[in-house]
């Protein structure tokens, strides 16, 4: 079955840096456009970010354009979120999902995984 497995947050200063990861299973993942979404306390999943399948296109909420990145390596079935200059709004659990989902009012599937959690102090 599908798995997605979030891993690389942390507890970090305002400015820092984080890298988060989600390694796939249980599909084709060179076939398939990806998303980041995150949840912050208290509220719903927000979009993120999406890659296209080969990593050729990538879209970014604005809130996060120019400070956070999205790669993939489909060699190693595995997605990425390079986080920089975080600002503590960006504390949220992050999760990856398949294909193009949640943006702009899209279908937004609960998250497979367990997330990864950022938390960011001032």
């Amino acid at each position: 079955q599908v798995q997605l497995v979030e891993s690389g947050g942390g507890s970090v200063q305002a400015g820092r840096s984080l890298r988060l990861s989600c390694a796939a299973s249980g599909f084709t993942f060179s076939d398939q456009s990806m998303t980041w979404v995150r949840q912050a306390p208290g509220k719903g999943l927000q979009w993120v970010s999406g890659v296209n399948y080969d990593g050729s296109t990538t879209y970014y909420a604005d809130s996060v354009k120019g400070r956070f990145t999205i790669s993939r390596d489909n060699a190693k079935n595995t997605l990425y979120l390079q986080l920089n200059s975080l600002k503590p709004e960006d504390t949220a659990m992050y999760y990856c999902l398949q294909g193009f989902v949640c943006r702009d009012g899209s279908w937004c599937p609960t998250p497979p995984g367990q997330g990864t959690r950022v938390i960011v102090s001032s």
